[in-house]
C-alpha cells in the first residue's frame, strides 16, 4: 500500500521555513538529462533552482542511467537508496522513478522481438514499484513520446509509439494499482501534436533536447502529485 504524505506547506515570500526533503530520481536517460548541454535536463534544472539563497533545502539526486530498463533500475535500487539518506543516517522521502523505454524498441528490425518481452516487463515493473514503494513514498514519471522517423537508434533499435504506449499503459496500470501517482507525459506530449513533438527532440529522435526539457520541467512542475511535496515551484528558463 502506498503512503500518501502530507502536502508540503504552501509558503509566500521566503521559503525558509519549508521541510527540507531527500528525492531520488532514479531511471534511465529522461533522468539523466541527455540532450540538454544547457540545463542538464529536468532534474538538475530543479536541483539547480534549490541551490540557491532562500529557496527550500531540499537535496535531489540524480540516479539517471543512460540504457537503463527496469531490470536495471530494480538492481540498483536498494543500494542507491540506502547512501543518499545524509545526516544521522536519515533515509530519503521520497522516489521518483522513470524508466520502461529502453525495454520497448524492437530489435534490429521494425518486426523485431521487444528489448524486453512484454511479459517480463510487467513481472519486472510490478517488482520495481512494490520494493520501491516498501522503502518510501513513489511517484513515477512516464516517458516522451519517441520521433518514429529518426529509428532506428543506433543503427539497431526501432522505437515506435505503439510499443511505448503498450508498455506505458502498462506501467500506469501497475501504478494505479498501487496507488502511486503516475504523470502521463506520452499521452500529454501528443496531445500537442507531432509537429510540437518533434520540435522538443534531438537529432537522434529519442532524447529530448533543451526546448524538450525546459518543457518537460514545467510539466511536472504543473503535476499535483509533485506540488503535494514541494509546494508550486517558479520554473527559471536556462536559454541557449
Amino acid at each position: 500500500m502506498q503512503i500518501i504524505a502530507s502536502p508540503s506547506p504552501q509558503l509566500n515570500g521566503s521559503q525558509a521555513n519549508q521541510p527540507s526533503l531527500r528525492l531520488l530520481a532514479l531511471g534511465d536517460s529522461l533522468i539523466y538529462g541527455f540532450g540538454d548541454p544547457i540545463g542538464g535536463g529536468w532534474v538538475e534544472r530543479l536541483r539547480r533552482q534549490w541551490m540557491t539563497p532562500g529557496s527550500p533545502n531540499h537535496a535531489l539526486y540524480n540516479l539517471g542511467v543512460r540504457g537503463d530498463g527496469v531490470r536495471q533500475v530494480a538492481k540498483r535500487l536498494e543500494n542507491e537508496f540506502r547512501h543518499r539518506g545524509e545526516l544521522r543516517n536519515r533515509v530519503p522521502d521520497l522516489i521518483i522513478l522513470s524508466v520502461g523505454t529502453n525495454d520497448s524498441p524492437r530489435l534490429a528490425r521494425p518486426d523485431g522481438k521487444n528489448f524486453t518481452e512484454f511479459e517480463g516487463f510487467q513481472i519486472g515493473i510490478a517488482d520495481l514499484l512494490d520494493r520501491a514503494s516498501r522503502l518510501c513514498p513513489v511517484l513515477f514519471v512516464g516517458a516522451v513520446p519517441v520521433d518514429e522517423t529518426k529509428m532506428p537508434f543506433l543503427d539497431c533499435l526501432y522505437y515506435n509509439h505503439a510499443d511505448q504506449h503498450r508498455y506505458k499503459e502498462a506501467t500506469r496500470l501497475a501504478c494505479h494499482d498501487r496507488q502511486i501517482p503516475y504523470l502521463d507525459l506520452f499521452d500529454l506530449w501528443m496531445s500537442r501534436g507531432t509537429n510540437w513533438c518533434q520540435a522538443q527532440l534531438t537529432e537522434d529522435g529519442l532524447h529530448p533536447n533543451v526546448s524538450g526539457y525546459q518543457t518537460l520541467l514545467q510539466d511536472i512542475l504543473n503535476w499535483e502529485a509533485l506540488q503535494q511535496w514541494i509546494g508550486e515551484t517558479e520554473v527559471v528558463i536556462t536559454h541557449a
